[in-house]
């Protein structure tokens, strides 16, 4: 019951209320640049996206520390989730600084990772662990791409989404490190299949 509360709580923090980080956002004192309307829609598309992926973060370690018997393993994750709260904040910050808006779809996002979270650490906590290095890996190659794409003059997002690169990268190195089960290549492409579906549809909706 109290991993079920604690899912709830989870769900209900990252959906619907102001997320607070700890840590200052990388965005911090940086002057927002003047943009056009075309690079302020194509920034908050992309923005909504990284927001998105946060937003599937949540849920995704939330479900593994609820199912973890192991304490080591679980703390680890709540530190993961943390780390991933001030992302959540960071991206919401830049949406808003924007005018754009989260996806309308996160209830369904959030669901939907929660529950590969769950079937994950079923399976094992290394498999748990695995499906965190190839969802890190995944993220991170998104970054990567969006900081090509990001308007140039958009130097607060880009600073944002430069410091959430180097922490999704961290994580998937600790995740490697701590044992992770190396995910056959089928599940790595379904991934990818599901990521690519998610990523296209936030970026309008």
């Amino acid at each position: 019951m109290d991993s079920f509360f604690s899912a709830a709580d989870a769900a209900l923090r990252t959906l619907f209320a102001t997320p607070r980080s700890s840590t200052p956002s990388p965005a911090q004192g940086i002057v927002e640049a003047e943009m056009d309307a075309a690079q302020k829609r194509l920034s908050g598309a992309l923005m909504r996206v990284n927001h998105v992926g946060e937003v599937c973060a949540q849920a995704l370690y939330t479900a593994q520390a609820a199912v973890t018997s192991d304490p080591q393993l679980r703390a680890h994750l709540v530190a993961a989730a943390r780390e991933e709260t001030d992302h959540l904040a960071w991206t919401r910050e830049r949406l808003d600084a924007l005018g754009a808006r989260p996806s309308l779809l996160n209830p369904l996002w959030f669901a939907g990772a929660f529950a590969l979270g769950l079937v994950a650490a079923k399976v094992s906590d290394r498999a748990s662990l695995g499906f965190v290095v190839e969802t890190e890996n995944q993220v991170s190659a998104h970054l990567h791409s969006h900081l090509q794409r990001l308007p140039e003059a958009d130097v607060a997002s880009r600073a944002v989404v430069a410091r959430m690169k180097d922490d999704e990268e961290r994580h998937a190195a600790q995740a490697r490190a701590s044992g992770a089960l190396e995910l056959p290549a089928p599940v790595r492409g379904a991934m990818r299949a599901a990521a690519k579906v998610m990523t296209s549809t936030a970026h309008y909706v």
